[in-house]
């Protein structure tokens, strides 16, 4: 006997997945148009080739953490394994931009799919805490195996090569490179949104809202978590792929938990349970990072301050917050 799940409930517990057409089109203008008026104001196109590199990383663990109800520690894990696995693609295989990109999206998400049944199975806190152990266990590995990964002292030793289209090819000067990651950063969340208003999207929520239900309705729950994990790991490693070609460099803080912490952070400031909320919340954490570290060497310390502030105040994330007042 075949059970059919009525998807409609979840769908109204989802929140909307692209929020208002015109507020969207703005967004999407804004983006397009970043080099032209950010020095303006002071900034550098750097700083938000950063931010967008941060935003598809939160996005990616948005979709295990605010639709899904997932608390992991340790996905700054596959951020560095993307990271590793574009400097090692460059080093030791081609000097190929897409190949590199696609070898580090690869490791890390390859890496997340084999981690995914180790977790899927735990819960609460203990979900958490299995996350932060495998991200430790990538972290020595890197650290350890120094003849791979330089050790303590980092991957070096590559940098961003001419992007070949047509037969011609173009340098990355750090314009063309935020247009770059501005192109895969609105593929990220085209996908997103898609998988979103899916059935799939549906029951990732239905996950986070009533476990007891789906599994008396017949549904693989633990699978379902697989997935969604697997997909959230292979969005965040192609975020670390991104930055180790905006840095040039491949570090064992890349794996820390304290990266995850940040990726925490970001989706709770933003909104987890907000399309856009993560996109804000890294917005908002690297330019107040950028500011802050120029100014003391306790810059943690204010973005901590941050962070309890918007927890105590914004328990929906500053996004949430927003929408209230506006429905209000």
């Amino acid at each position: 006997m075949s059970v059919s799940i009525d998807t409609k409930p979840a769908a109204r517990l989802a929140p909307a997945s692209g929020g208002q057409p015109l507020a969207a089109a703005l967004i999407w203008l804004v983006l397009l148009f970043v080099p032209f008026w950010l020095p303006m104001l002071g900034g550098y196109t750097d700083l938000a080739t950063r931010a967008l590199i941060y935003a598809i990383a939160a996005t990616g663990l948005n979709l295990l953490l605010g639709y899904t109800g997932g608390l992991s520690f340790g996905h700054a894990a596959y951020f560095g394994l993307g990271a590793y696995g574009t400097g090692l693609c460059l080093i030791h295989v081609a000097p190929s931009l897409p190949l590199a990109i696609l070898a580090g999206t690869v490791l890390g998400g390859v890496a997340g799919i084999l981690v995914g049944p180790m977790v899927m199975k735990r819960k609460g806190i203990y979900f958490a805490m299995i996350t932060i152990a495998f991200g430790q266990m990538f972290y020595f590995l890197a650290v350890r195996w120094n003849a791979l990964t330089g050790g303590e002292d980092g991957l070096t030793g590559f940098s961003r090569v001419p992007l070949h289209i047509g037969g011609e090819a173009f340098k990355l000067g750090p314009e063309r490179f935020y247009y770059l990651v501005l192109v895969l950063f609105a593929v990220v969340m085209l996908a997103v949104w898609q998988i979103l208003r899916s059935p799939m999207g549906h029951s990732f929520v239905a996950v986070r809202e009533n476990t007891t239900r789906l599994r008396f309705l017949g549904v693989a729950v633990d699978r379902q978590i697989w997935v969604v994990f697997a997909i959230s790991t292979f969005i965040v490693a192609l975020a670390g792929s991104l930055n180790a070609l905006l840095t040039g460099f491949a570090s064992p803080d890349n794996l820390g938990w304290q990266l995850s912490g940040s990726f925490v952070v970001i989706c709770v400031l933003g909104g987890m349970r907000s399309f856009w909320g993560p996109f804000l919340g890294a917005v908002i954490f690297i330019v107040a990072q950028d500011y802050l570290s120029s100014v003391t060497q306790n810059w943690m310390s204010f973005i901590g301050l941050i962070f309890v502030l918007a927890v105590l105040f914004f328990p929906q994330g500053l996004l949430g917050f927003i929408k209230g007042r506006a429905r209000s």
